[in-house]
């Protein structure tokens, strides 16, 4: 299931997070122990998620590594330790578009990027040395996994930032 494509005007939006860089072919087995070690953190430190889990994309290569965040929106930024690997950021505010999907995230993404192309949309990206960056590209999990364990059911949204001047 894919929806329709939509565009919106978003809130910048706080968040805490895990980046790391990792290659696209481990990079499912990688975001687990994220999952669980940014949960422990903020039952220990009574911060509760403000939204839903999102994975970030900030710089894309499929063939090499993806830098990457996976995190939760916050209503507000804790005090954070000097050392450690959570840290504290934002989902800039703008224009977005987005649809949400269930099952493959390549499918899911590929349609949006099409759609894309198809209607002469620009994203707020860049070429980096490393891959395709973007400003804020991100996929929101919106079915919770305790009460549907199973991945390929899952309700999922994928939202691009627009380049500013796109009218």
């Amino acid at each position: 299931m894919i929806s329709e494509v939509k565009i919106d005007s978003r809130p910048k939006i706080s968040t805490l997070g895990i980046r790391i860089q990792v290659p696209m072919k481990i990079m499912s087995a990688r975001i687990d122990p994220l999952v669980a070690e940014l949960s422990q953190w903020a039952q220990r430190n009574r911060v509760n998620p403000a939204g839903p889990p999102y994975l970030r994309y900030y710089v894309i290569d499929m063939d090499a590594d993806m830098d990457i965040e996976f995190g939760y929106p916050v209503s507000t930024i804790p005090d954070l330790p000097e050392e450690g690997r959570i840290t504290a950021g934002i989902l800039p505010a703008g224009r977005y578009a987005s649809l949400t999907y269930t099952g493959s995230g390549f499918k899911g993404n590929k349609v949006l990027i099409e759609w894309a192309r198809d209607n002469h949309i620009e994203w707020d990206r860049w070429d980096d040395p490393k891959g395709d960056a973007f400003r804020c590209r991100y996929e929101s999990y919106l079915t919770d996994p305790k009460v549907e364990p199973r991945k390929e059911k899952w309700l999922i949204e994928v939202a691009i930032k627009l380049r500013e001047d796109y009218r």
